[in-house]
């Protein structure tokens, strides 16, 4: 019997393509899925947003949604929105969950980091001791879309997801 194939379906079948270098994050998680349309003739649209201008793990993304649709025998076309642009805003509070059991510090704000406007330093929370007694060591970490922090109590590095 076959599965219904609804939009909410679809949503679901996506949990499973993963973030290239964060995999226990799922494109819904971080938010780049944007939206999922099913047309009459039954042609899904998937579409997703970059979380930044350049990001070199979209071409995988775009090719694991599309293996994923057609491996359940959906004809798929994924369509790649650059505005609105992409905030750390559309995170889920799953994903963020996830990124700090990960041991990534989950971006700290709401909104893009003004800190530096107001001379103040950004309090990030040590995703493994929970320690607020941190140093940011460089503005990137493994991957741009990061920073690089140290806890000045437990004295482990770890990452920080950037607030965009």
């Amino acid at each position: 019997m076959p599965v219904e194939r609804t939009i909410e379906n679809i949503y679901t079948l996506l949990e499973d393509v993963k973030d290239p270098e964060i995999p226990v994050l799922s494109v819904r998680d971080l938010g780049i899925l944007r939206d999922v349309t099913i047309s009459p003739e039954g042609k899904v649209a998937v579409t997703i947003t970059p979380t930044y201008s350049g990001c070199p793990a979209m071409d995988t993304i775009e090719r694991e949604v599309k293996e994923k649709l057609i491996g359940e025998g959906l004809d798929v076309e994924v369509i790649t929105k650059i505005s609105p642009a992409w905030t750390t805003d559309w995170m889920t509070e799953e994903g963020r969950q996830k990124l700090e059991d990960y041991g990534i510090a989950p971006p700290a704000e709401t909104t893009a980091d003004k800190a530096s406007l107001f001379a103040k330093a950004k309090v990030v929370r040590c995703p493994r001791c929970k320690s607020e007694e941190t140093s940011l060591i460089s503005q990137f970490g493994s991957t741009a879309c990061k920073a690089l922090y140290r806890c000045d109590d437990c004295l482990e590095t770890f990452d920080y997801f950037k607030c965009i």
